[in-house]
């Protein structure tokens, strides 16, 4: 394991977080707020249980993990309510980056093998409560298992001491120094429960008392120190801000020797305000944090390109990006792919809330759903007709017929680019 994480938990119950699986005390109405505020205190994953009781309230408890899922920044493993196959792809397809087992359920041991040869072992993490539960499925666990959450602290003695593999240890609230205790085990990849739950808010204290005790953690460590970077006459470098997602410049700002470090250190862009002489986090006035994705020095170390997930507007104006004072423009065609496709995307949905008379996709979206997947199953149908002929033109122009009759099947069903690209991503 590169480094030990840690990671709190959401009980997810009726639509509230509950403070555990024995206890239903609500603890947050807004879930979703919640994993943003471990997200944003550096926790490195978040557990989600599902602890519904019906399947209204299960559909409820998915739609609420898929929020989370798209609003945190950081992996989330999603748990319970796991009878089948098709209830760990429901999890990942709501963009947890991993789906759990609960090994107290015969029927969930029963489907390791398949779940994970489907989905990749990588994606794949099993719940014990029973340290004896991981000798009696040890050739299982090792094959098809990427770690194991224990989430019986009274077992997890027996558990460091019987198993080989990488152990999540929930633990209730304990001292520092326990904390310390457990991480410093080779085979525990990290700590979750409510000890992480109420301490997150320290997390980076913890972080940095880990590394003092030579507890490898998730920090990032900067491969060029600022000393090898070339300043400007104010002792400054500058700093080009970059959407991740988009490739859009959203602004440029200027770090010193101190916002940098505190880059690093937390994950959130942090600068230097020339006019007000002081560090500035963005976001902390806003709440339009820009967290790092990467850093990167241009050829002479005296730029850096900031990729970042953007919350909100960049500009103080209120616009996503800064650069939006047209200077002049050429015209041209646009070529990014993705761009073209949300170009094509949005002037279907401006069709579908404000309708055009002799509009085709009007008449689409007039005929429903129907209508529109015997187009699209008749597109379907001729680009495999086209791809016969040795002419690869006819290919291009039954492919392009195709993509945009099922961009009406998107503004139909409310799926964005975003949802379809998030999650080829994950595959």
């Amino acid at each position: 394991m590169l480094y030990k994480k840690f990671i709190p938990c959401i009980y997810l119950y009726k639509g509230d977080a509950v403070k555990g699986f024995s206890d239903s005390t609500i603890i947050d109405t807004n879930p979703v707020a919640l994993a943003k505020y471990y997200s944003d205190n550096n926790a490195d994953e978040l557990i989600v249980y599902d602890m519904s009781d019906s399947d209204a309230e299960h559909d409820e408890a998915l739609d609420i993990i898929k929020t989370i899922c798209s609003q945190a920044e950081i992996p989330v493993i999603g748990a319970g309510n796991v009878k089948r196959m098709e209830d760990i792809k429901k999890l990942l397809y709501a963009g947890c980056r991993k789906a759990a087992l609960n090994y107290s359920k015969p029927g969930n041991v029963e489907i390791t093998e398949e779940v994970s040869m489907k989905f990749g072992k990588d994606k794949i993490v099993a719940c014990v409560s029973e340290a004896d539960a991981i000798v009696r499925n040890e050739e299982l666990l090792e094959q098809y298992v990427e770690e194991i959450i224990l989430v019986k602290e009274k077992e997890l003695k027996d558990a460091i001491h019987l198993s080989r593999f990488p152990l999540i240890a929930s633990v209730p609230e304990v001292s520092l120094d326990k904390i310390l205790e457990l991480l410093s085990k080779d085979n525990i990849c990290g700590i979750s429960g409510y000890a992480i739950n109420q301490n997150v808010k320290e997390l980076l204290a913890i972080k940095s008392l880990c590394q003092n005790n030579n507890i490898p953690v998730n920090t990032f460590e900067p491969v060029i120190r600022w000393e090898e970077f070339k300043l400007n006459s104010d002792g400054h470098v500058t700093v080009v801000v970059q959407d991740y997602k988009t490739d859009e410049v959203l602004m440029v700002a200027y770090m010193n020797e101190e916002a940098y470090n505190m880059t690093l250190k937390t994950g959130k862009m942090t600068y230097y305000s020339r006019s007000r002489e002081e560090l500035w986090v963005k976001g902390d006035t806003s709440g339009h944090y820009q967290y790092v994705k990467s850093l990167t020095a241009d050829c002479d170390k005296d730029t850096i390109l900031a990729r970042v997930s953007q919350i909100g507007a960049a500009c103080h104006t209120g616009s996503h990006s800064c650069f939006f004072n047209e200077i002049m423009a050429k015209d041209y065609e646009e070529s990014n792919p993705l761009k073209v496709f949300e170009q094509v995307f949005d002037v279907i949905k401006d069709r579908k809330l404000h309708p055009k008379e002799g509009s085709y996709t009007n008449y689409l979206f007039d005929k429903g759903i129907d209508k529109i997947l015997k187009k699209l199953g008749e597109e379907a149908t001729e680009i495999v007709i086209a791809a016969k002929n040795p002419n690869a033109n006819e290919v291009k122009y039954e492919i392009a017929d195709f993509l945009y009759h099922m961009m009406v099947l998107m503004a139909e069903k409310n799926v964005t680019w975003e949802e379809i690209t998030t999650e080829l991503a994950q595959r």
